[in-house]
């Protein structure tokens, strides 16, 4: 689950950033966290350092998004910093923070979703876990991140994954057991779910990225405990 928190004072823009979060969410079977505040002394005022992403508009009438910025470093060195901003020229100034990037206002939405894409893939690159398994002539090394399932094929599991489907030798147990610590829970016998792909559940099915899974009645209850703590935060 990505955090991010969108600061900007303006509650029209606020509220146009929000849309575009959820579009992208649906867009890229993607799940974000999302908290807003509507100013910068509103996020800086016992900062913690749980997000991912900051949103942060340049000009608000308490505190400067720049002076916000610049508190935000002093304690959290890794958040990616996006600013949003009618002036370009605070564009130089923002390197003085490592922002990543900024967008100009009225922002379009396939701007937005450029700038978001380039962090998203940051955070990847940055938190990458790989598995490798075992295939036909040799061994594969896979992203975990990318996996959107694994599904039981006899002898064989048929590995889900952003970039294609994997036919890999082994057993569901077993790629269940090299998973552990990472978010992957059953959502039925045949099936092993990546939390991080989860875009939605509706009754007896979950949409795992572009896929929908049927939930079976025995794993639904411990499937559905497992999917609201890791959307609760425990799987940072």
């Amino acid at each position: 689950m990505i955090r991010i928190a969108i600061v900007e004072d303006e509650p029209a823009v606020r509220d146009q950033l929000v849309d575009y979060l959820r579009r992208y969410e649906r867009q890229f079977g993607k799940m974000f966290e999302l908290t807003t505040f509507a100013d910068g002394d509103e996020i800086v005022t016992d900062y913690r350092a749980v997000y991912d992403i900051i949103l942060l508009d340049v000009q608000m009438p308490r505190m400067d998004g720049m002076a916000a910025a610049e508190a935000i470093r002093k304690a959290d060195p890794d958040v990616l910093l996006i600013f949003i901003t009618n002036m370009a020229q605070f564009a130089v100034k923002g390197y003085e923070v490592d922002a990543l990037n900024y967008l100009l206002k009225p922002v379009p939405y396939f701007a937005f979703s450029q700038q978001l894409q380039k962090a998203v893939e940051r955070l990847r690159k940055r938190h990458k876990t790989f598995l490798t398994v075992p295939v036909e002539g040799g061994l594969r090394r896979l992203d975990v991140a990318a996996i959107y399932y694994l599904e039981s094929a006899g002898h064989r599991v048929l590995i889900h994954t952003e970039g294609g489907d994997v036919d890999a030798a082994g057993s569901l147990k077993g790629f269940e057991e090299k998973l552990a610590g990472q978010p992957f829970t059953r959502c039925n016998s045949g099936y092993l779910v990546n939390l991080a792909q989860v875009v939605g559940v509706q009754q007896n099915t979950v949409q795992v990225g572009p896929h929908t899974l049927l939930i079976s009645r025995p794993r639904k209850k411990a499937f559905l405990e497992a999917l609201t703590d890791y959307i609760g935060g425990d799987a940072r």
